[in-house]
């Protein structure tokens, strides 16, 4: 009797938690389906190349959790920098964001969107969609969710196998070996970025 209540309990275990696991890829696909349309909308709208990047930065600052992403990006030379430093960091690394999001999507009117599939991958979620852009193949890119059943946010964007936050903290790590560690020339190369994609 004893036997078959621990499996009663377990499998009542399993179910609910099988239904959050649910509830956060749907939560998770819909959250994603929503911010991939207000971007397209941008991107495919009229006004100029300025004008879209402010709509763009606005879009992503609230569904992506920037924060967190720079923090990963900068690695183990986030405690080594000042908190003056990190916030310069962080504020540039809001623009190199955008950048970064808006090359994958594309920048040029015509776009199109497409959640293909959802599933979760440990604690996240992770949305599959295609981007259609003009003259080009679709692209496969993928949305990574971070606490997708209750206040999800895009953590990372995989587009064709290459994740977009990994390329970042590896790029950063070679710049800062190259650099004795210094965080000041790495935010100096950022305002540099910013001021050339600008």
């Amino acid at each position: 009797m004893l036997h078959r209540r621990h499996i009663l309990v377990a499998s009542l275990l399993a179910l609910s938690g099988g239904h959050a696991n649910a509830q956060g890829t749907d939560r998770a696909s819909a959250f994603i389906k929503s911010t991939g349309e207000q971007l397209i909308g941008v991107i495919n709208g009229a006004g100029t190349p300025a004008a879209k990047r402010g709509s763009l930065t606005r879009i992503l600052d609230a569904a992506v959790d920037v924060d967190g992403i720079a923090r990963f990006c900068l690695g183990r030379f986030w405690r080594q920098a000042t908190p003056e430093q990190q916030k310069a960091y962080v504020a540039l690394f809001h623009q190199v964001l955008v950048t970064n999001i808006s090359t994958k999507l594309g920048e040029y009117q015509g776009v199109k969107f497409n959640v293909v599939k959802t599933r979760q991958q440990e604690e996240d979620a992770v949305v599959s969609t295609t981007v259609d852009r003009p003259n080009n193949p679709p692209t496969v890119v993928d949305w990574i969710i971070g606490q997708p059943a209750t206040a999800p946010k895009i953590i990372d964007v995989v587009a064709e196998g290459t994740s977009l936050r990994l390329t970042q903290r590896s790029d950063y790590a070679a710049f800062l070996s190259r650099n004795n560690g210094s965080i000041d020339a790495l935010i100096a190369a950022m305002k540099q970025q910013t001021a050339q994609d600008g």
